[in-house]
């Protein structure tokens, strides 16, 4: 059974293993086991080079309609594979189990084929990348990416126009705003000036007034 097939206990994304292969360097892949059942499902990963690879967890039990993530890690290797070609093959067996069992609570035979329990089995194959072309796909989806520019989609584009819009229509309100400050205050300044004009010229008929008043009057000796 693979991965893709329907009414299975549970399934596996991604549907296969991809390492970015570089000597002398660790590299892993993360897989999502997801149990489509009622049931609590247990689980068991094995593959067909061992020494190779590290996996954990190797064997668990995933709650009803929960899920669980394994990492599988490749170990650094000293040589490239023959035209990065890989033929190791990972196989995930799954069986129902009571309810609330834990993972070392399994009996040894949980995954023989020969007990009366049913087993699925999900295969999954392993393929290599090289940095080089890991890279030239980032490339590409960048690429792509920058092609299918939001200046090129007419609601976009439209959305652009009326916030320039917008932003005209907000600066003119503003040197609108500024001008109608200045002229009032021109108009508070010339208020100013003629009233203290009007108040100097008062002081100064009364001041004349007074000299008049001073200068009229008899002198007594």
């Amino acid at each position: 059974m693979t991965s893709g097939e329907g009414n299975q206990l549970i399934s596996v994304h991604p549907s296969d293993l991809k390492f970015i292969f570089e000597l002398e360097k660790l590299s892993f892949c993360d897989l999502r086991v997801v149990n489509n059942t009622e049931h609590h499902v247990a689980f068991k990963v094995k593959t067909t080079s061992p020494k190779k690879y590290f996996v954990r967890p190797n064997t668990g039990v995933v709650q009803p309609w929960d899920s669980c993530v394994i990492r599988v890690t490749l170990q650094a290797q000293r040589e490239y594979p023959p035209d990065m070609q890989c033929k190791d093959k990972f196989l995930l067996q799954s069986t129902i189990v009571p309810p609330n069992t834990d993972v070392d609570d399994l009996p040894a035979d949980t995954f023989n084929k020969e007990s009366a329990k049913e087993i699925e089995e999900c295969k999954l194959r392993v393929f290599y990348v090289s940095p080089s072309s890991q890279g030239n796909s980032e490339d590409e989806g960048l690429k792509s990416s920058s092609d299918q520019s939001p200046d090129s989609n007419p609601a976009v584009q439209q959305l652009k126009e009326e916030r320039d819009t917008a932003v005209r229509q907000t600066l003119q309100l503003q040197q609108e705003l500024d001008f109608l400050k200045r002229r009032k205050q021109r108009r508070n300044d010339s208020g100013f000036s003629f009233m203290f004009a009007s108040f100097v010229g008062l002081i100064g008929i009364m001041v004349g007034f007074l000299l008049n008043l001073s200068l009229s009057s008899p002198i007594t000796k």
